[in-house]
This record gives C-alpha cells, sequence and structure tokens, in this order.
C-alpha cells in the first residue's frame, strides 16, 4: 500500500529498496494519482500501524495496462527494401493473435501475406492503402501485455490503462487457426470467430464454404450448393460429338472499354510493384548479347493426342493445355543440351550448370507480366506439370503468387500465341541464358511425303539465347530435338522417367 508525504507519518518497517521501486512504477502507471515525489513515498506493513480517521489512504485496484509495440516490417529476402501496401485484414481496436494475418504487401518481386508475432490489440496502422512500406520501418502499432514481455529489438511505449469493454473485436486464442487471408477476412466482415469453425480442408483448414456454411446455420439462410467441377467421363466411341461448323466466322477483337478522361493535364505515376521489376530485369537482360533463332512445328499428332487426354485429365481435376507438353519435351531436351539450363556470374569467368530443371511460364496478369516456374520439371510427369501450371495460373490470377513460385528459374518458355501473333523476339530473363517464346497455333496446308496437301496444325517458336556461351548450332541442335518430341509424342515415352 502507498501513500503520500502529506500525512507526515513516521514509518516503522521498510521493504527491501528493489520493492519499492515496483510500487512506484505501478503507481505512476495507474490513472488515479497523477504525480508523486518518489522522496516522499514508502511501504509499509499495515499490521505495524493503527490508523485514525484523519489519516487518508490511497488504494490502488488491478487496472489493466499494456505496452505498445511497434510492429516494424521485417525482410523478407531477395534484396526488397521496400513493398506496397496492398490489403489490410485489421483495423484499428482489433485483437490479433499470433500468426493472424496482418496485411498483405506486394514487392517488385511477389505478394506477401504479413502475420503477427504477438497477441494483443491494434492500436495505429502506420500506411494506408498503396502506401510504401519500409523494411525495418513500424508497420503498426500493437498493444500487448506487459507482463509477457517484449522482443529487445521492438520499440515500446507505455499506453494508458483500457477496460475490458472497449475490446470490441474477436479472439482467436488456444490454436493456430489455418486459413487464407481471403477467407479470414470474410469471417471477420461476418464477425464470426474462426475458432468456432470446423476446417473441412487439408489438415482442418478452414475454408470458404465452412464460413458461409456456419453463417448460414447462425441466420437460418439456405445457401446454394457450392460449384463443383463437373466430371465428363470420356464418351464412347459408339456417340460422336457434334463437330464445329467448317466456315467458322473470323473473331474480330473487341476493344477494352475504359472510359475516356480527358482532363486537359499530363499525369504522373511511381512505377511500383512488377513493373518495377520489369525495369530492374530488362535493363539487366540488355547487358547480354542476344542472338535469335525460329523454326516452326508441325503439331498435328500433338493435337490430337491432348484431345484424347482432356477428358482422363479432367475426371481427375486438371485442366490439360498444350503447355504441359511443351515443358516437359523441353526438359528432355535440356537433359541432352545442360548448357541451356545455366548461368553465368557477373565477371563472365564461371559457368553454373543447373541441376534442376525450374522451367519458368510467361503470364499476363492484371499486375503485369510475371514469370513463376514449375520445380523439378526433369522428375514429373506431364500430368503433374499440368497440375502444378493450374496452382500457378489460379494463384497469378488472384495475384497471390509467393516469392517461391517466382524465383529460382533456370530456362523460360512465353506462350504469346495465347494473345495473338506467329513470331516474337524473346528477352532473356537473367540470370537463365536462353529463352523461347511460342506463337499461336493455325491451319495451315503443307505436303507430306508423297508431294500431297494436307491440313496441319503450325506453330512457329522464337529462341533467343546467351551468344557469350552459346552458339547457334547448339541452339539450333536443341530446337531440333524439342521439335521432334512435339511431332512424334509417342517418342517422348522412349526418354520420359
Amino acid at each position: 500500500v502507498l501513500f503520500s508525504g502529506s500525512s507526515k507519518k513516521i514509518i516503522s518497517k521498510f521493504y527491501s529498496f528493489e520493492l519499492l521501486e515496483v510500487c512506484i512504477h505501478r503507481v505512476r502507471s495507474c490513472s488515479s494519482i497523477r504525480f508523486i515525489k518518489s522522496k516522499y513515498v514508502c511501504v509499509f506493513d499495515k499490521s505495524a500501524f493503527k490508523f485514525s480517521h484523519q489519516q487518508r489512504l490511497f488504494r490502488t485496484s488491478a487496472v489493466s495496462c499494456g505496452q505498445i509495440v511497434q510492429f516494424k516490417l521485417s525482410d523478407i529476402g531477395e534484396g526488397i527494401t521496400e513493398v506496397t501496401v496492398k490489403e489490410w485484414y485489421i483495423k484499428e481496436g482489433d485483437s490479433v493473435s499470433q500468426f493472424d494475418s496482418i496485411c498483405e504487401v506486394q514487392s517488385d518481386k511477389a505478394s506477401v501475406t504479413i502475420t503477427s508475432r504477438y497477441d494483443g490489440i491494434i492500436r495505429k496502422l502506420h500506411y494506408n492503402l498503396d502506401e510504401i512500406a519500409y523494411v525495418g520501418k513500424p508497420l503498426v502499432d500493437i498493444e500487448i501485455d506487459a507482463s509477457k514481455g517484449v522482443a529487445p529489438e521492438e520499440d515500446v511505449v507505455e499506453t494508458p490503462p483500457m477496460s475490458h469493454e472497449e475490446h470490441t473485436h474477436q479472439e482467436i486464442k488456444g490454436h493456430k487457426t489455418l486459413a487464407t487471408p481471403a477467407v479470414r477476412r470474410l469471417a471477420m466482415e461476418n464477425n464470426i470467430k474462426l475458432s468456432e469453425v470446423v476446417g473441412t480442408g487439408k489438415d482442418n483448414r478452414i475454408l470458404k464454404e465452412d464460413i458461409l456454411n456456419y453463417l448460414a446455420k447462425q441466420t437460418g439462410a439456405i445457401l446454394p450448393p457450392s460449384p463443383k467441377a463437373e466430371i465428363i467421363p470420356p464418351l464412347p466411341k459408339s456417340e460422336t460429338v457434334p463437330a464445329a461448323p467448317k466456315d467458322k466466322a473470323r473473331k474480330i477483337p473487341v476493344p477494352v472499354s475504359r472510359p475516356i478522361v480527358f482532363s486537359g493535364k499530363d499525369k504522373t505515376e511511381p512505377i511500383t510493384g512488377f513493373h518495377k521489376a520489369m525495369v530492374k530485369t530488362m535493363s539487366a537482360a540488355l547487358k547480354i548479347p542476344h542472338f535469335g533463332y525460329c523454326d516452326e512445328i508441325d503439331l498435328t499428332q500433338l493435337v490430337q493426342l491432348r484431345e484424347e487426354l482432356k477428358p482422363l485429365a479432367q475426371i481427375r481435376g486438371v485442366k490439360l493445355s498444350f503447355m504441359p507438353f511443351f515443358i516437359k519435351a523441353a526438359s528432355l531436351g535440356l537433359l541432352q543440351y545442360p548448357i541451356l539450363n545455366a548461368s553465368l556470374d557477373e565477371s563472365c569467368q564461371n559457368v553454373t550448370y543447373k541441376a534442376s530443371h525450374n522451367i519458368g511460364v510467361a503470364m499476363d496478369t492484371e499486375q503485369g507480366l510475371i514469370v513463376p516456374n514449375v520445380k523439378n520439371v526433369q522428375v514429373c510427369s506431364v500430368f503433374e506439370i499440368a497440375s502444378e501450371l493450374n496452382r500457378l495460373q489460379s494463384l497469378g490470377s488472384a495475384g497471390q503468387l509467393g516469392t517461391n513460385d517466382l524465383t529460382g528459374g533456370t530456362f523460360t518458355l512465353s506462350n504469346i500465341g495465347t494473345i495473338g501473333g506467329t513470331y516474337a523476339k524473346p528477352v532473356i530473363l537473367p540470370p537463365e541464358v536462353a529463352i523461347g517464346a511460342l506463337g499461336k497455333i493455325q491451319v495451315l496446308p503443307r505436303f507430306n511425303g508423297k508431294g500431297e496437301v494436307f491440313k496441319a496444325q503450325i506453330m512457329n517458336v522464337s529462341w533467343s539465347a546467351d551468344h557469350r556461351i552459346i552458339d547457334g548450332a547448339t541452339m539450333a541442335r536443341f530446337s531440333n530435338l524439342w521439335k521432334s518430341y512435339l511431332e512424334n509424342p509417342a517418342s517422348m515415352l522412349l526418354d520420359l522417367k
């Protein structure tokens, strides 16, 4: 018990000096006492005194007292020093637990979800949406329990006590809840505690359907069944599929409708995100002496094979495109010509031959050009490559590709034909030494061995290579081998592992 010197009473029993310091700190942290002179503050044993009615005793109650931790943006690797805040999953006053998602940031390489290190209450957001956040600078202020201690590298500021009634947001405690940021946001918007939802995903992960079903049970609403991939078994030979009309009207490209703004003023915007990465990468690529090589591929047999395999892949839940065949054929070719799966150091003194075939696929997204890669293609089947491509394309469309998906590539294919065009001049993606651009597949007349004209499915390919370590003959031989695998798909069976 503490009291001021105004009572001018002599105290006969003292505790240790360490206890005195603790008591003084406790008094200063309480809102009931504004100012205390430490030389008049004493500690006494109430059993040693008898108080008269004139004596005034200062009584303190147990008040919640926390500390503000400035949660700094830690280093996310790859030499990244700044990121753009794309989305906040919390707001000021919300309660968070360890591993809860705080925000999503985007660097010039990937999108990253930042999670909390503490259990506490959000007191301040240091950035608005689309603002630049810097590594090592405070991201949010979190009020934590002072009794639990704080990491020494964090900045701590004392905060006035807060009543329990002011904690209005849900708290998830006791275990780590597995859920994507989108699911957490859906739960937060509907004021649902994730700890009360039973997850049906892998490792009890909470899915969007789990949130909707929980919400339906609480409100009594009847939700429509969640859409599932329709399983289409292969058609019996007796049944025929109606053929498409032969004279199909040529598709006319429709311009993208955007509101026309006549402001009369020029507008300047900073280069951020993936566009900033493109500036850096292409500036480095211009230092590489490129040379090109082009050829055409007859994909008639591959088109027929894919049509036969599409229903089987769809039954297994995978969309089968031509790209998995292109990637696997490239990997088989890289086994014979490993110099194309190498990298050259900055001083041009050493060549590193990469053991893994991490083949990148250029994708056009709303965020710009990104190049995720399929890891270890040399040990993957065509179906496994297709499954991984489906995953990368889904994440790329949602802007949720991680750093691991976008780094470590050793060879790249760019399918420009999905948009249009037959030839391109691809630019090497450093530190790689080769890249291929695939044109669109066209139905064109060609001659067979007997001199007869037949309808062929033709695709053009354009290769670019680093002329410092790769010569034209090597590129041509690799292209011829890659071409033979695609023109005779059955030949790949001899080299598949």
